[in-house]
């Protein structure tokens, strides 16, 4: 993950950090209900059948399998075999749950020479055709000296959002729920600032591509706020407000509905400000934004610690992010329809 407050040279990470493995890996917990089994509408009847849906809660077990079937692949960065391998899984499992995905292909110039790269989108309806976005990366940072398979930096992310997706197809939704991996998110220097140019940064490639593309379609208007998930996979998990780029209602609903729910060990209180992510690119166009991230607390971002793996992850975090972003989300709607 980038951040320039974080200003580590990567080229020191730890040589040899080993790829990820199973040993002392914790047991995903249970979902918390029993799923019941479930239709698979189409998604042009999606939005008609989610009343008669029965809700399906998140269940943590889908999403860590997810995850680890991800950095099972190994590393993935953007243009990679591996990520198309990793494009392919999502695909796979979104279809299997029902759900179209749709590539937005395009080409960039990098420090590494011209890359094409894919952002996936699956869609539900609502009432509204106005969106909400719910988002993350699924690419993983450019190490060249050591094994990076990003379990919390950039699986995590991508494996909530599958889950996401599966579960909030069964809900009602006033607003229709646009749901992206970007790829590109990750700088290609080491360094998240050290390669970039005024106005062509080294860094969130596909977030920066999909707001040109809504401001060519004269679309900005439509998205009416962009909820960005990104490392939120580790064992003690500690999310802050990131307010630098973050609307402060939505960090209200998020952190409120935490301590409602009895997560205010995770969801805390203090500045989170990581310096640019895949949300800058939205809030600079308007769009009233969020960043779950937890990037502080997490020595083994980009392996500055071996390493970023699956015994650094937890299943138990997921589940608490996928509980609250289950909860949150209608207060969020909530506070849309009141605004003018």
């Amino acid at each position: 993950m980038p951040r320039a407050l974080i200003a580590a040279v990567l080229s020191t990470a730890l040589l040899g950090c080993e790829a990820a493995s199973t040993a002392g890996v914790e047991t995903p917990p249970p979902p918390t209900a029993a799923p019941a089994a479930e239709a698979s509408p189409s998604p042009q009847t999606q939005a008609a059948a989610q009343t008669s849906q029965t809700p399906q809660p998140f269940d943590s077990s889908k999403a860590w399998e997810h995850l680890r079937q991800m950095v099972l692949i190994g590393p993935r960065p953007a243009g990679s075999e591996p990520l198309r391998q990793t494009r392919a899984y999502i695909t796979r499992q979104l279809a299997a749950a029902g759900l179209t995905v749709e590539e937005q292909p395009f080409t960039v110039q990098t420090p590494i020479g011209t890359v094409n790269m894919i952002n996936l989108v699956t869609r539900l309806p609502g009432r509204r055709t106005d969106k909400i976005l719910i988002t993350g990366h699924y690419d993983t940072k450019l190490i060249k000296t050591s094994v990076f398979v990003g379990a919390s930096d950039g699986a995590s992310s991508a494996a909530m959002l599958i889950e996401l997706a599966r579960v909030l197809k069964g809900r009602p939704h006033e607003f229709t729920y646009e749901f992206v991996w970007f790829d590109g998110e990750e700088a290609f220097c080491p360094g998240w600032d050290e390669c970039g140019r005024p106005g062509a940064p080294d860094n969130t490639y596909g977030s920066r591509y999909y707001v040109d593309a809504l401001k060519k379609a004269n679309a900005v208007s439509t998205v009416k706020a962009m909820i960005l998930l990104d490392m939120v996979g580790a064992k003690d998990l500690k999310l802050r407000k990131e307010s630098q780029f973050g609307a402060a209602w939505l960090n209200d609903i998020f952190w409120t509905t935490a301590k409602k729910m009895g997560h205010g060990g995770t969801f805390l209180e203090g500045n989170g400000d990581v310096g640019g992510d895949d949300h800058e690119p939205f809030a600079k166009a308007g769009i009233a934004t969020i960043d779950l991230i937890d990037l502080a607390d997490y020595p083994q971002w980009h392996n500055q610690e071996c390493c970023d793996d699956l015994e650094h992850v937890s299943a138990r975090s997921l589940q608490i992010v996928g509980d609250v972003m289950i909860a949150a989300l209608p207060e969020v709607e909530k506070k849309l329809l009141t605004q003018k």
